[in-house]
């Protein structure tokens, strides 16, 4: 008898980190999908504003000239950053691709390139509609020589942007089906390995509400342990993402991560809680037949 006991103590035991590894997993990839969402749109919005353009300048311009078109650009809310380089600083820049100093095959003559302002536009307005609005508009300007950009690129972005978003809507659909699925067959597994004393507690009168209040509180409850494992297991792999890919920031948008990491505890425990109600109803209004299969 004590030996009975003692191997269906160890089969429970068992079942349960089973149950509870299973729960802590599927919420790990749900929570790590959720952050790929808001992750990859902070990622996509990097792209559009590094779409932008060059505004080439006229040869002897004077300096205020520049700044003061510059500074104008600053005051647009469709552009984000408004950069003067001056011909030296393209001097500079251009020597340091090379990795030497052109200047001196040159000889005597003068300095060939212009001064210009990078332009990186807002990402709501890095469209080819809206750039030839401001290439129209900067093309105005007395001081201005041409604008280089490559037009068919911010198209090109956008529409891979809204292929990657709808991708990513369909697979948190299925995601999201294939975490309710994993989750009810794991606490089903649970409650079929204690389906004869649910039948014993019918057979004594109790309500469907008493027998079912237990492993409601048990399996929400481990809910909730398996929502702070994958919760530790998704720090972890951010710790580690945001020192290989530093430029998204990954820590820096609180809001998204509290809303996340809630999100995972309430909807382990949802999960759980339908599961348990389903599994439990199934076996409760079961025929005797069907505990012995």
């Amino acid at each position: 008898m004590y030996s009975e006991n003692k191997s269906t103590k160890r089969r429970f035991v068992g079942s349960y980190f089973v149950s509870l590894l299973s729960i802590t997993l599927v919420l790990f990839v749900l929570g790590m999908y959720a952050f790929s969402v808001v992750y990859t749109d902070r990622l996509l919005n990097h792209l559009r504003e590094n779409i932008g353009f060059e505004i080439v300048i006229k040869n002897n311009v004077k300096e205020a000239s520049i700044e003061a078109l510059r500074d104008e650009l600053k005051k647009k809310d469709y552009v984000k950053s408004a950069e003067y380089i001056s011909k030296e600083e393209a001097t500079k820049r251009l020597e340091k691709d090379l990795g030497e100093n052109f200047m001196q095959w040159l000889g005597d003559v003068e300095n060939p390139l212009l001064p210009s302002i990078d332009v990186r536009l807002v990402s709501n307005y890095a469209n080819s509609d809206s750039m030839a609005m401001v290439e129209k508009w900067v093309k105005s300007k007395t001081i201005v020589k041409e604008i280089l950009y490559q037009k068919s690129l911010s198209d090109t972005i956008n529409r891979n942007i809204d292929k990657v978003k709808t991708i990513l809507f369909f697979v948190s659909v299925i995601l999201l089906i294939v975490a309710s699925t994993l989750i009810s067959h794991t606490v089903r597994l649970s409650i079929y390995s204690k389906r004869f004393t649910v039948r014993s507690m019918q057979l004594v009168g109790a309500t469907e509400p008493f027998i079912i209040k237990p492993f409601l509180k048990t399996f929400m409850s481990q809910g909730v342990i398996a929502a702070i494992f994958s919760l530790i297991l998704i720090t972890l792999t951010l710790v580690a993402m945001n020192d290989f890919m530093p430029e998204i920031s990954i820590f820096n948008g609180y809001r998204y991560i509290i809303a996340i990491y809630a999100g995972v505890i309430v909807l382990s425990m949802i999960l759980t809680m339908l599961s348990t109600i389903v599994a439990m109803r199934k076996y409760l209004n079961a025929d005797v037949d069907k505990f012995y299969m």
